[in-house]
C-alpha cells in the first residue's frame, strides 16, 4: 500500500487498474496451482455515504461501491476437494466440499467456503464441487471499507460461474450475507454485499433494508468537480463484537419501548415527543441517532431527486456532518482519531465529513472540491502528526460498478 506521505505531502492513493490487477491474479493463479483459471471475477469495497448503524433497525442507507477490489482467479476441477489460496496470506484451505460446515474453516477461507455452503440449494446433487481458488484482495485492510463483503461477492461469482448456477444478483447477495453470519460467525446486516453486488458505475445505491430492495441514485461526483476523499484513521479497530453488539441490543430495547417492531416504524416528525417514553438516557439516545440517520438518508435522497451534488452541496454536507455528530454523541461508536479527522476536514473546507463503517476505528469520509482533496488530506495529516497519531491513508473515492467478471 502506499504511503500516507512522501515528504509531508499526502498521497492520495487510487485503486490499481482494474484490468491489470485481473491479470495479476489469473498470472497469481498460475503461479499457485500450475495451470490457468478459468477466469478471474472481481467485487468493490464500500463506503457508505450515509445511514450508518441502521441497517439491523430495518432502516434505509446509501453506500457506493469504491474502485477498490478484490478479485477472484478460479478454476473448476473434476474433484470434491475446494483449494483455497491467497497472495496477501500464507493460510491455505484443502477441504472436501462435503466437509464445509460451519466451524470447519477458520480465517479468511471461512468468508469464501461459506459462500459455497450457503450456495447449496442451487447445487443439483450431479454436481461435483471440487475447484480452485486464487484470492487477490486490493481493497484496504481494517479500514472500513468492508474488504470482507468484497472477498465474498468475489466468491459468489466466481463460483456461481464455475457450478453455472445462474443465480440472481439478490441470491448471492443473500448468500455472501449467510456465509459471513452463519459460517464465518461474524455480524452483518447486509449493506455491505448489497453494495458490492448491485452497484453501478456513477451511482450510490439506495438501499431499504427491510427488504433489500434498491434502486440507483445518480452521484456523479467527477463530473461536478467534486470528490469524496476516505481518509483511513488507521486506528486500531477496538471495534470491538462486544460493542457492536450492545448497539444493536440497545436499539432493540429502545424498538421495545416505542411499541414498535424495529426504529423504522418511528415517524421523525414525532421523535421528541416518543423519546420520554424510554427511560433509560443511553437507550433513548441510541434511538434518537437511529430514527434521525434514517431520515437523514430520506432527505440526501430526496436532495438528489431535486437536482445534481452540486446543486445542493451545502445542504448535503450539513447532513453527513450531522451523521457524525450523531454517531458521535448519541450513538458513541467515534474514536478520537475519527473526531479528529472530520474535525480537520471540515475545518479546511470540506463541504461535509462523517466517519464511515462500523466505528470504533476506520475511515472517515469528506465530500470536497476536487482540486481542494490535497489541501484538505494535508489538513487531516497535520492535525494527526500534532497529535502523535499514526499517519493516516488517503483514497479517492469513485462511484464503481459493482462485481462482475474480469477475465
Amino acid at each position: 500500500m502506499t504511503p500516507a506521505t512522501t515528504a509531508g505531502t499526502p498521497v492520495l492513493s487510487a485503486a490499481p487498474d482494474r484490468a491489470a490487477a485481473a491479470a495479476r491474479a489469473e498470472q497469481l493463479f498460475v503461479e499457485s496451482y500450475g495451470y490457468r483459471p478459468d477466469g478471474v471475477w472481481s467485487a468493490p469495497g464500500r463506503v457508505n455515504i450515509i445511514g450508518e448503524h441502521v441497517d439491523y433497525q430495518d432502516g434505509l442507507c446509501l453506500p457506493m461501491a469504491i474502485s477498490h477490489r478484490c478479485f477472484a482467479a478460479a478454476a473448476r476441477t473434476p474433484t470434491d476437494r475446494v483449494r483455497l489460496r491467497s497472495a496477501q496470506d500464507d493460510l491455505q484451505l484443502d477441504l472436501d466440499a462435503a466437509a464445509l460446515e460451519p466451524g470447519a474453516v477458520e480465517g479468511w477461507p471461512a468468508y469464501v467456503a461459506g459462500v459455497l455452503w450457503a450456495l447449496r440449494p442451487f447445487i443439483s446433487g450431479a454436481h461435483t464441487q471440487g475447484m480452485d481458488i486464487l484470492i487477490d484482495g486490493q481493497v484496504p485492510l481494517g479500514a472500513g471499507l468492508s474488504s470482507s463483503a468484497a472477498l465474498e461477492c468475489a466468491a459468489a461469482e466466481a463460483i456461481d460461474a464455475l457450478l453455472t448456477l445462474g443465480t440472481a444478483p439478490l441470491d448471492r447477495v443473500r448468500a455472501a450475507i449467510t456465509a459471513e453470519t452463519d459460517f464465518a460467525g461474524a455480524s452483518t446486516g447486509g449493506l455491505d454485499q448489497s453494495a458490492s453486488v448491485l452497484s453501478r458505475a456513477g451511482h450510490a445505491l439506495y438501499l431499504d433494508c427491510r427488504d433489500f430492495s434498491t434502486r440507483p441514485v445518480p452521484w456523479d461526483l467527477a463530473g461536478q468537480g467534486l470528490a469524496l476523499l476516505i481518509t483511513d484513521t488507521r486506528a486500531e479497530h477496538s471495534h470491538v463484537d462486544g460493542e457492536y453488539t450492545a448497539r444493536r441490543a440497545d436499539s432493540e430495547r429502545a424498538a421495545e419501548a416505542l411499541g414498535v417492531a424495529t426504529l423504522r416504524d418511528v415517524d421523525a416528525s414525532r421523535l421528541e415527543e416518543l423519546l420520554p417514553r424510554i427511560e433509560d438516557d443511553v437507550v433513548r439516545r441510541r434511538a434518537r441517532h437511529v430514527v434521525t440517520e434514517i431520515q437523514r438518508v430520506r432527505d440526501v435522497d430526496a436532495l438528489l431527486a431535486e437536482g445534481t451534488v452540486r446543486e445542493h452541496v451545502a445542504e448535503l454536507g450539513a447532513l453527513l456532518n450531522a451523521s457524525h455528530d450523531s454517531l458521535r454523541d448519541d450513538y458513541e461508536v467515534t474514536v478520537e482519531q475519527l473526531d479528529v479527522a472530520v474535525d480537520a476536514a471540515r475545518a479546511a473546507g470540506a463541504h461535509g465529513a462523517r466517519m464511515t463503517g462500523g466505528g470504533f476505528g476506520g475511515s472517515i469520509i469528506a465530500l470536497v472540491e476536487a482540486d481542494a482533496a490535497g489541501g484538505v488530506a494535508a489538513a487531516i495529516a497535520e492535525a494527526f502528526a500534532q497529535r502523535g497519531f499514526t499517519a493516516p491513508e488517503f483514497f479517492l473515492a469513485l462511484p464503481s460498478e459493482g462485481a462482475g467478471q474480469d477475465r
